[in-house]
């Protein structure tokens, strides 16, 4: 038995789907979320701390990553 055409609603439904999830997959990938990422953590595990400024938390990023290079290339 085929399957029914899809219906211009349920395209559209699909393509918004689709968008947000390479959207949230490139905003990931990139870090865009890391620091929303950070203060949800910090409220959820230490409520009574303070979460830094988000200047503070990328400056601690960056310092991090040049103390500890890991698999980066330079």
């Amino acid at each position: 038995m085929p399957r029914p055409a899809p219906t211009p609603a349920r395209a559209r439904r699909v393509r918004g789907r689709a968008g947000r999830g390479i959207r949230w997959y490139f905003t990931n990938l990139m870090g865009d979320s890391a620091y929303a990422t950070y203060v949800a953590h910090l409220r959820r595990t230490h409520p009574d701390q303070e979460p830094l400024t988000e200047r503070q938390f990328w400056r601690q990023k960056m310092d991090d990553q040049d103390r500890n290079p890991g698999a980066r290339c330079c």
